[in-house]
């Protein structure tokens, strides 16, 4: 499958990225585009086939991703739009950019068309992208593009509807956990490490933590029961945290972002 990536950005590269180090996308099959040369040469040292022109780079491409600023989405659209065909794929991974401004874009095509929100953890295969589908699209290009995103990453099929919160859960929410992982070191720092090594031990510690609620389908509280002892070390520490509001307010600063997000 050719696959044709708009925008070098941070998601753009993130994506190619990911699937270079997945590498059952072959390199020749990858074309990526942006307006800086310089952005784009890394990528070219690695085999992928990178250019300046977006319409050239769109010819004869089973799947387009569209990996640019909200803002630049419409015009990036219109410019490739004689290139594409009904059998084109094209996916915008575009936040806030919804079905009804991209099916208007399109209109006089029936295109498969398709949301995708992934996070910058697609670089190490290890995103949660949630993808919506138009209603032209068929089951059998929903597996695609499914197949597609799982390559780097978990992938889930989900509804219009939806695609502002997975937004705000799966893109920001990287932000959201380095957020708490920086505080921790800085809490590590405190405690005596030195910065390196308090990174070290608590992105392992993240790492763990969320690999054993996601391979053991547990409910959180059910690994925190099993570290939590009573009148211990760990119940004192949390309960600390939540009579500073901890659980509060990362779910305020979910629905804000979801607010701004909707607005």
């Amino acid at each position: 499958m050719k696959i044709t990536v708009i925008g070098s950005g941070n998601i753009g590269s993130a994506l190619v990225t990911g699937l270079l180090r997945e590498s059952s996308t072959p390199v020749g099959d990858i074309t990526m585009t942006d307006i800086s040369q310089e952005m784009l040469a890394p990528f070219a040292k690695q085999g992928v086939s990178v250019m300046q022109n977006n319409v050239e780079a769109t010819k004869n491409a089973d799947m387009v991703l569209i990996c640019v600023k909200p803002y630049l989405v419409d015009s990036v659209i219109r410019e490739i739009l004689p290139e594409l065909t009904e059998a084109t794929l094209l996916v915008s991974l575009a936040a806030g950019v919804d079905f009804f401004r991209l099916q208007k874009l399109t209109d006089r095509l029936s295109l498969p068309l398709f949301r995708a929100i992934p996070n910058t953890a697609m670089s190490v295969c290890q995103s949660m992208t949630c993808i919506a589908a138009s209603e032209n699209a068929t089951q059998a290009q929903c597996k695609i593009a499914l197949d597609f995103f799982s390559l780097t990453g978990r992938a889930m099929l989900t509804t219009e509807n939806l695609m502002n919160s997975a937004t705000v859960l799966a893109s920001c929410g990287t932000a959201f956990a380095l957020r708490y992982m920086r505080a921790a070191m800085e809490a590590g720092v405190e405690a005596g490490f030195k910065p390196n090594v308090s990174q070290e031990i608590v992105a392992q510690t993240m790492l763990g933590a969320a690999l054993l609620v996601a391979e053991s389908g547990n409910h959180p509280e059910v690994e925190i029961d099993k570290v939590t002892t009573p009148a211990g070390i760990t119940i004192k520490g949390l309960n600390e945290m939540e009579h500073a509001g901890f659980s509060s307010s990362v779910m305020k600063g979910i629905i804000a972002a979801l607010v701004k997000c909707n607005s």
